[in-house]
C-alpha cells in the first residue's frame, strides 16, 4: 500500500501493534524513544556524509543505496509515531498547528528561494 492508500492512524497502529507484541512499552519511555530518533538520523546522515548536493539527489531509486536510506527513513518514522504513540500526540493536530507557525514565521513572499534566520 503507498502514502496515497494509508492513513497516519494505520501507521501508528502498525508500531503500537509492533511494540505490543514484542512488550516493549516499558522500554519506549519519551526519553529513550527522542533519543532512539536522534540516532536513527544520525544513521541515514551517514548515508549521505561526504556526498554533494548534486550526489544526494542523483541516487538512482531503484538501486541498494536508496533502500536503505529507505530502511533508516523507516526506523526514523517508526519512532516518531512511537514518541506520538507515548506522548498521545495527534500528529495531524501538531502538523497543522506548526505549519500555521511556519507560514507566520517564513511568509513566502519574504522568503520565496532564500532561507535566513528571522530575527528573535
Amino acid at each position: 500500500m503507498s502514502d496515497s492508500d494509508t492513513s497516519v492512524a494505520e501507521l501508528r497502529q502498525m508500531v503500537a501493534g509492533f511494540v505490543g507484541e514484542r512488550n516493549w512499552q516499558v522500554f519506549h519511555a519519551p526519553k529513550n524513544l527522542s533519543m532512539a530518533l536522534a540516532v536513527e538520523a544520525a544513521e541515514l546522515m551517514e548515508h549521505f556524509q561526504w556526498l554533494s548536493v548534486d550526489e544526494s539527489r542523483a541516487i538512482p531509486p531503484e538501486g541498494p543505496q536508496h533502500a536503505a536510506i529507505a530502511d533508516e527513513l523507516a526506523d526514523i518514522v517508526c519512532y516518531a509515531l512511537a514518541l506520538a504513540n507515548e506522548m498521545q500526540i495527534d500528529l495531524s493536530d501538531a502538523m497543522r498547528a506548526k505549519m500555521v507557525k511556519n507560514i507566520a514565521k517564513y511568509p513566502a513572499g519574504e522568503y520565496r528561494g532564500r532561507y535566513e534566520k528571522p530575527p528573535e
